[in-house]
């Protein structure tokens, strides 16, 4: 298949916006959770997401004798099963005074863990339950199965998500930068915070048939980190991020389809990532090679 017959193929075409969509989406939002330095956070939402997943396949089994791996469907599961990984990180933390890391660890291993084994028992049970054997595509993402109403639904969560963003954006960036600022200010800052998570949650679920729960956090954090290299403002930064991650998808989304066995999200995470290295190399003022020519670092 030529380029011009890649570009008219509808397959291909839902792949790329739908990537590109997210791609642009997790980007812009990713850069909240990695100035807060919780991209941990991502990683376990991520993995958490799984259990969400395949309890949603199941209870809706159970009540309609039917099975649907429709992201629409799914993606309430992984949002409950995301954001009640963090709220039980912080109940742990407070209850045991163990460090955040070390509750975001054990939420990770629990919430991934029961999901994998979940999993692996409905792939085994009997009677077979249709469609159980495509739940693990959510491991490392298969966007060749998307579809028109993925992209809807993809599309109608990603804008509204960034719309909230930009209606809270003083009080997010306040929060972000000066937590204890914004309490003296009076702001409630609780509310925030779970707004703040919340859209977080939705940049990565939105994402699963993409990338998967393994390399989402990527997506999520890779992006961000590449464009901090290049400014020091809040704004700069989300836009920059944005169109890195939407660009690196999108060529992702391609580059696959092209290859045809070629995974679509781990070709996505080797093109941002590789955006990320050369940003870490070439950047001005943050780059390595500025940072050398300044004297800042010292090469023995």
């Amino acid at each position: 298949m030529n380029f011009l017959e890649l570009i008219g193929d509808h397959t291909v075409q839902v792949v790329v916006l739908g990537s590109m969509m997210v791609g642009a989406v997790s980007g812009a939002l990713g850069c909240f959770a990695y100035l807060r330095g919780q991209s941990l956070v991502g990683d376990v939402v991520s993995h958490s997401a799984l259990l969400g997943i395949v309890l949603a396949f199941w209870l809706f089994y159970l009540i309609t004798g039917q099975s649907s791996r429709s992201l629409l469907l799914l993606m309430p599961g992984a949002l409950i099963a995301g954001l009640a990984s963090l709220m039980l990180t912080r109940k742990l933390g407070t209850a045991s005074r163990l460090k955040e890391d070390a509750s975001l660890g054990v939420m990770l291993a629990i919430f991934f863990g029961t999901g994998m084994m979940l999993l692996r028992y409905l792939q085994r049970s009997r009677p077979p339950i249709p469609g159980r054997a495509g739940l693990d595509q959510y491991l490392f993402g298969m966007a060749a199965a998307m579809n028109t109403a993925d992209i809807w639904m993809i599309g109608v969560v990603g804008t509204a998500s960034i719309m909230v963003m930009m209606l809270a954006w003083s009080r997010l960036k306040i929060i972000t930068f000066d937590p204890q600022f914004a309490m003296g200010m009076g702001l409630r800052a609780n509310l925030h915070e779970v707004i703040l998570l919340t859209l977080v949650v939705l940049g990565i679920i939105i994402g699963l048939q993409i990338a998967g729960v393994v390399l989402m956090v990527s997506l999520l954090v890779a992006p961000a980190a590449a464009a901090r290299q290049w400014t020091h403002s809040l704004g700069k930064m989300v836009w920059l991020a944005t169109a890195i991650g939407g660009i690196s998808a999108a060529m992702g989304g391609f580059i696959s389809a092209a290859g045809k066995s070629l995974p679509t999200g781990p070709v996505i995470v080797l093109i941002v990532t590789a955006i990320f290295l050369g940003s870490l190399i070439v950047a001005p003022r943050r780059g390595l090679l500025s940072r050398w020519r300044q004297g800042d670092i010292h090469v023995t």
